[in-house]
């Protein structure tokens, strides 16, 4: 795998186009395969991720054409019920296909999910649900057989947890489901989740409540061809406004949906930032070491898992101690024992860690153990003195499109090497 150099004590100024979100193009292309008529996507990031969901897409019998960041998804083929191992294992929102292939075909096959390891995250969320809806489910060898048993007039799935990827997967197959009122409570709220439920409406889909904690589909039998916009990506946005504050620069950050990012906007702007909206633009600027925080990770619209990375790292010249409390995946602290590699000075227990701010973090070599991580080890590495490698590297581009360009254009100095 490659590596990134970084060269530290960066101020970053200067402006960012925001991507697509890359959790809003997953769901909604994997959705695709309900549809036997022609998509156009828009705003869609060229990622590793997308990428994989290209190839899973073209494996079931569908052609995909990517443009200038424009997708046109077509029906090709017979819909093949069975996807192959290869590209599942690459990420987890692969699973996301299961639903739609056994709707369309009936019953379908998909191996487990791989993706980032931060803890675990079970499907079981998914299976219970597609249970629910009237599906039988089996896993035998690591592939989970889903075959479409019952016709119900009303479906109710509870989930224990808001589960994102869970609600996208149900609400996508139950918008199939002629004659069935489906109902899904404790959704996830995520934009995310409106995003895709917006283009299933697009497309003639019948929903309610996106958005909220309760969503009700109504089953219908076929969708049409449809034209949709991908959201801006709120976690690369939540990413580049860390960075700046966390190299005291002044970055403005364009093409941003600043009400889906409001808890990152509190915790900066808690902390000593300066930010400042302007319509589909966020000013961030910051003159010293950050003030601490007290800071709770919720599903939205909480402080987000994906940026309790970053925020570590920026916290970590603090002046004075934070605390960090992670409620949706506690054991995602990998990147600490590589930020104390750098000088931070972090205890975890529990779910929570407290980092005791240090005047400046040390460039030296440290490793990425998945996207976020890799984003907040970049981070730290702007701001340390000195050099910093970070090796395996690659995951950081399932997440972030143009990375090494947008840094160079907000005059950081980060080199990639392969290998």
């Amino acid at each position: 795998m490659g590596k990134l150099i970084v060269h530290g004590e960066s101020r970053l100024k200067g402006s960012v186009k925001i991507s697509g979100a890359k959790n809003s193009a997953l769901p909604i292309l994997a959705a695709t395969i309900l549809l036997d008529e022609p998509v156009l996507l828009h705003n869609v990031p060229d990622l590793l991720d997308v990428r994989t969901m290209f190839e899973i897409l073209e494996s079931v019998g569908r052609e995909v054409r990517f443009e200038n960041n424009t997708v046109l998804v077509r029906s090709k083929a017979q819909l093949k019920c069975e996807v192959p191992y290869e590209p599942v294992r690459k990420m987890r929102a692969s699973f996301n296909v299961l639903g739609p292939l056994a709707v369309k075909c009936g019953e379908a096959s998909v191996a487990l999910p791989g993706g980032c390891s931060i803890g675990v995250r079970p499907v079981d969320f998914h299976l219970e649900g597609l249970q629910k809806l009237g599906f039988s489910v089996q896993i035998e060898h690591g592939v989970v057989r889903a075959k479409r048993e019952k016709r119900q007039k009303e479906c109710y799935v509870s989930f224990p947890f808001p589960s994102v990827g869970a609600t996208e997967h149900i609400m996508t197959t139950a918008v199939l489901l002629e004659g069935t009122k489906t109902i899904v409570d404790n959704a996830a709220m995520e934009p995310e989740i409106v995003d895709l439920a917006q283009f299933l409406i697009k497309c003639g889909a019948k929903i309610s409540g996106a958005g909220t904690r309760r969503i009700e589909v109504e089953g219908v039998d076929r969708l049409s061809s449809c034209e949709h916009s991908i959201i801006p990506d709120r976690i690369e946005a939540g990413t580049y406004a860390i960075a700046a504050a966390a190299t005291e620069g002044e970055v403005v950050l364009e093409n941003v949906q600043p009400d889906h990012m409001m808890a990152a906007i509190d915790a900066l702007a808690q902390s000593g930032a300066e930010l400042r909206i302007e319509g589909k633009s966020l000013l961030v600027r910051m003159k010293d070491r950050p003030r601490p925080l007290k800071l709770q990770v919720t599903p939205y619209p909480g402080f987000p898992t994906d940026l309790q990375p970053q925020m570590i790292a920026y916290l970590s010249t603090a002046v004075g101690t934070s605390i960090i409390v992670e409620t949706v995946f506690k054991s995602r602290f990998q990147h600490v024992d590589e930020l104390r590699r750098l000088g931070a000075k972090i205890e975890v227990k529990d779910g929570v860690a407290v980092v005791y701010g240090v005047e400046k973090l040390q460039g030296t070599m440290v490793k990425a153990t998945d996207l976020r991580a890799a984003a907040a080890l970049l981070i730290a590495g702007l701001m340390a003195k000195g050099t910093t490698v970070i090796e395996e590297v690659d995951q950081i581009f399932r997440g972030y499109e143009d990375l090494i360009e947008k840094l160079s254009g907000l005059s950081a100095v980060v080199e990639y090497r392969n290998g």
